[in-house]
């Protein structure tokens, strides 16, 4: 081969596995903002299939969206003062970060092993979405923030705010190496920490209008606790893989709608233990998930002899563009799994869009680019 077109060639392959690297590289890192891209719902028949919109604005939160708050009895623009807020605040106060205002927790929790703690009543709040603002961010690039909020009490509120955490990233030859023979498995897997972004145990938190990134076990973790309201934000690259949660249950129930889901290893998850349930409807997964979106555990998973795959769970009206099983209910629901008018953008139907067993009722949803609906999966 002539020496000039061989050097032309190797020029040519590095070239291009420089452009892989590279792309490579920034799909790990956070996007700052998200849109749908294209439709998130059809109508067939005059029947809706997908995410629609409501009236508090758009997918995904931010611009546009009815419940901004623009005030509060505190407000705080530094970590300390955001401590003394927090702990004078009492039951139907607000505290309040304005603008793009950036609070780093980083030493604090690196050192004092530091959690950011709501108590009851109380909403935290920032004004992502208004004249254009991106929200104050809360930020922790300590790996080991097992919590960087934690719920005190019920009926608290964290909306309009950015929350990142330290880990975007996947991790794969982790897992591989810890799961390899002689490696101990799980031991080997939690010596790397874990992270989370809010956590509760009580009833009735209600999460609106945030972005949520960067923690690897989940965004927001329900531990416990009935009517959790998580809606209209954006949650991305929780993907650390072998858990990965955009939100995850452990006997909690939740309705979650509206949110824009991307790169998350499960965007909704569940231990699937008595008493785990949720709703989630007019979601949108818009592209890329490192397994299933929307999980269920079954007692094969927990191995604790059931087969028990969490309570009641319904999932409908969303829409799934990432080209993976859209649904893993791991086990049989003590009441019941329906699944309906969903759309699957990217996968036909059968167990490599829906995995389900006893007690899931899978009917009337729509799958491809060019829809059809299927009246029974």
């Amino acid at each position: 081969m002539n020496a000039w077109i061989r050097a032309g060639l190797m020029i040519a392959v590095a070239l291009t596995a420089a452009i892989v690297a590279l792309q490579c590289t920034v799909a790990q890192e956070p996007a700052s903002v998200a849109e749908p891209g294209g439709d998130t719902w059809v109508e067939i028949d005059g029947t809706i299939y997908g995410a629609r919109a409501d009236e508090r604005g758009p997918l995904g939160g931010g611009e546009g969206y009815a419940n901004i708050v623009t005030g509060g009895d505190y407000e705080v623009t530094s970590l300390e003062g955001l401590i003394e807020a927090l702990g004078q605040a009492q039951p139907g106060e607000v505290v309040f970060i304005p603008g793009e205002t950036e609070i780093d927790l980083t030493t604090f929790i690196y050192i004092d092993g530091f959690v950011l703690e709501i108590p009851e009543g109380v909403t935290l709040a920032g004004n992502r979405g208004q004249d254009g603002s991106a929200g104050a961010i809360l930020t922790s690039d300590a790996l080991k923030t097992p919590r960087m909020i934690q719920i005190n009490g019920p009926d608290v509120r964290v909306t309009g705010l950015r929350l990142r955490g330290p880990n975007p990233k996947r991790y794969l030859e982790h897992h591989r190496r810890a799961f390899r023979a002689g490696m101990g498995g799980h031991n080997y897997y939690y010596k790397f920490p874990t992270q989370n972004g809010i956590v509760t145990t009580h009833p009735s938190l209600e999460v609106d209008n945030c972005e949520i990134s960067g923690f690897g076990h989940a965004g927001v973790y329900l531990q416990d606790g009935d009517d959790h309201h998580i809606h209209h934000n954006y949650i991305h690259h929780c993907q650390y893989n072998g858990l990965g949660y955009g939100i995850s249950h452990d006997t909690a129930s939740s309705l979650i709608e509206c949110n824009l889901f991307d790169w998350n290893r499960h965007s909704i998850a569940g231990t699937g233990r008595p008493g785990c349930s949720y709703v989630a409807r007019n979601n949108v997964e818009l592209g890329t998930s490192l397994s299933h979106c929307f999980d269920m555990h079954g007692g094969a998973d927990r191995r604790d002899g059931t087969q028990i795959a969490g309570t009641r769970i319904e999932i409908y009206n969303n829409t799934f563009r990432a080209p993976t099983r859209a649904i893993a209910i791991r086990g049989i629901p003590e009441d019941s799994c329906e699944v309906h008018h969903n759309w699957f953008v990217a996968t036909e139907p059968g167990s490599g869009t829906i995995r389900h067993a006893a007690n899931t009722h899978v009917y009337n949803n729509a799958y491809g680019e060019e829809p059809r609906v299927v009246p029974e999966g």
